[in-house]
């Protein structure tokens, strides 16, 4: 079992096998040599090669739109997959006029496509905010084969609540990255609850 969120050693980023546990990542060479495999692959390769450029070019500098932009540039991605939340409907708006400013095609799907009912997953009146199953669902498998009918280059995920987030990089093709994820109390800021976790929220999460 692998415990890099516990270590404090961080022989791995300073390339010092001595300052690593006995059960450290680095040491697993089988999934290493693999794992350096993978990257020779055309289009591994390409992803990572262009992530490295964005972050040493953009640190600091640039905002996560500005960053996700620039790698699709450097990647050759102009025909981009924006996967919305409702809830960000106007977020969205900007998001795709932002894009196609800077000379993208925006393709983009709404999670309330198809207006499939809840009830046909089985969720029952009392199980809804709204008091009734029949209300339209999130649809993030449909999403994403809406992206894949439409052969995006890269997506987009913005705002996808937890789950949905899930089905929708399940069935993406393309290469995917999230500019935003849901988070309704923090106003889509899910860290800020992270930071304050030993204070205000310490009764929340260590009940």
């Amino acid at each position: 079992m692998y415990i890099c969120a516990d270590c404090n050693l961080q022989g791995c980023k300073l390339k010092d096998m001595e300052k690593t546990p006995e059960i450290c990542p680095c040491k697993n060479t089988e999934v290493q040599e693999k794992a350096k495999e993978l990257y020779k692959e055309e289009e591994n390769a390409k992803i990572a090669y262009n992530a490295a450029l964005v972050e040493s070019e953009g640190y600091g500098l640039l905002c996560r739109m500005e960053e996700i932009m620039m790698f699709c540039k450097k990647c050759g991605y102009n025909k981009i997959g924006l996967v919305f939340c409702v809830g960000l409907k106007n977020e969205a708006k900007t998001v795709a006029k932002i894009l196609r400013h800077n000379g993208f095609e925006v393709v983009s799907a709404i999670c309330k496509n198809g207006s499939i009912p809840k009830s046909s997953i089985g969720i029952k009146d009392e199980q809804t905010l709204s008091g009734c199953a029949n209300e339209a669902m999130c649809n993030p498998i449909g999403q994403a084969l809406l992206m894949n009918e439409q052969k995006t280059e890269c997506n987009i995920l913005l705002g996808l609540c937890v789950g949905h987030d899930t089905l929708a990089m399940k069935y993406l093709e393309a290469p995917t990255t999230v500019l935003a994820v849901k988070d309704r109390v923090t106003g889509h800021n899910p860290l800020a609850a992270i930071y304050v976790a030993e204070s205000y929220y310490k009764k929340r999460f260590f009940k």
